[in-house]
């Protein structure tokens, strides 16, 4: 076997997962939603993507098509997706966490491990009572529910966290004495990193359940599946391979898109929504403390053909007032005023990448010291009260 781990100290991780996001992101918003069958729709309206348990209860199923659930649930609440609010509500819940515990690492837009370890002595609380005070935490401070599964590793979190989910108590506690009772109620296809192909794979030899996995060596695991059987046959048996990071992986591009409601071939509409995609885009990417070099620019017409075209930048930015200017252009070359649009869109790449240009004697530095504090104005206000809480030409919505 060439294969070898390095295993990390013992630690006592958590995972936080927020429960139906985006159904508890609009209920947060409408308050008049709770307790209702509420369905969240993908942009073009195409599919269920998220259902409060009144709407599971009803039968309402995920990946189910709208036209086909709107028939067969009626009395259900279908609201299409606001991707864009659901990224500030998850900055709120990740900003909650971050302020709780100095190691937390973001794994999705509604899940965060968090490593709880020595919290206990800070908190005067053992680690489940922790877990109850954080969820309260959470539900106070966001307005969001979220389920929590403490371990000793990152999978065995993940699997209490599934497991926290059937309970009213919302927290669910793997402890050493516990592994080898859930391991053995644990089917191999809810193990976390196992997809179908795997399953299918595992299955065939025999394996049916994470005990059975288990079980198996190292060298077997090793020929058939290969590093990654290892790493979980050591999670699952609660010897942490992976710990709780902080760094944070820079994203390849980032994009913005959303339906107009409308299909127009205004452009001045068309602009202005845009812009909203690019202001809403640059501070993604002053999260990230980062810059982009490459400016694409998309159009999709009422038929759904999309147009797109895309410039190089001599040098980084970050800043929408630059970037518009450079979108704008580009979108002037593929409008067509005889056509109806359904959607505009931008995309930031090359992200990350440094530029050519020289600084010079006669680089204004003052104008970029008062740009960067403007930027850093807005984007504290917006995480204050949130977004578009000031309201200029550049990013009104047009009613």
């Amino acid at each position: 076997m060439n294969n070898t781990l390095i295993m990390v100290r013992q630690k006592v991780i958590a995972l936080v997962d927020c429960d139906s996001f985006f159904v508890s992101c609009e209920q947060k918003r409408n308050p008049e939603l709770k307790n209702k069958a509420v369905c969240v729709l993908s942009n073009n309206e195409g599919c269920v993507i998220s259902r409060s348990k009144e709407a599971k209860k009803m039968g309402v199923r995920m990946g189910e098509p709208y036209f086909m659930a709107k028939k067969e649930h009626t009395k259900a609440i279908y609201i299409t997706a606001d991707h864009e609010y659901y990224s500030q509500v998850s900055h709120l819940v990740m900003s909650i966490l971050k302020d709780f515990s100095p190691y937390v690492q973001v794994y999705s837009v509604d899940e965060a491990f968090v490593d709880l370890t020595g919290l206990t002595k800070l908190y005067k609380k053992n680690y489940k009572k922790l877990a109850i005070y954080l969820r309260e935490k959470i539900l106070k401070e966001a307005d969001i529910p979220v389920s929590i599964g403490v371990s000793s590793t990152k999978t065995l979190a993940k699997l209490a966290s599934d497991k926290s989910k059937n309970i009213p108590e919302g927290v669910f506690l793997i402890g050493k004495r516990k592994i080898q009772n859930v391991l053995s109620s644990t089917k191999i296809e809810e193990i976390w990193g196992i997809g179908r192909r795997l399953t299918k794979r595992l299955k065939s030899h025999g394996i049916l359940t994470a005990k059975e996995l288990v079980q198996k060596s190292d060298k077997w695991l090793d020929s058939k599946i290969g590093i990654q059987g290892i790493e979980m046959r050591h999670e699952l048996l609660g010897e942490m391979v992976s710990s709780v990071s902080n760094e944070q992986k820079l994203p390849k591009s980032i994009q913005n898109t959303r339906a107009f409601g409308i299909f127009t071939s205004d452009f001045n509409f068309i602009k202005n929504e845009l812009n909203r995609h690019i202001h809403t885009s640059c501070r993604k990417l002053r999260q990230y403390e980062t810059k982009c070099m490459q400016i694409g620019v998309m159009l999709r017409t009422k038929d759904f053909k999309v147009y797109y075209t895309k410039k190089d930048l001599l040098y980084p930015l970050d800043f929408e007032l630059e970037i518009s200017n450079i979108a704008i252009k580009l979108l002037e070359d593929i409008y067509n005023p005889e056509i109806l649009y359904r959607s505009t869109g931008v995309v930031l790449e090359r992200i990350g990448e440094q530029g050519t240009e020289q600084l010079s004697l006669y680089t204004d530095q003052e104008k970029n010291i008062k740009k960067e504090k403007l930027v850093k104005c807005f984007d504290k206000l917006e995480s204050k009260f949130g977004k578009n809480i000031i309201q200029t030409g550049f990013t009104k919505k047009i009613k």
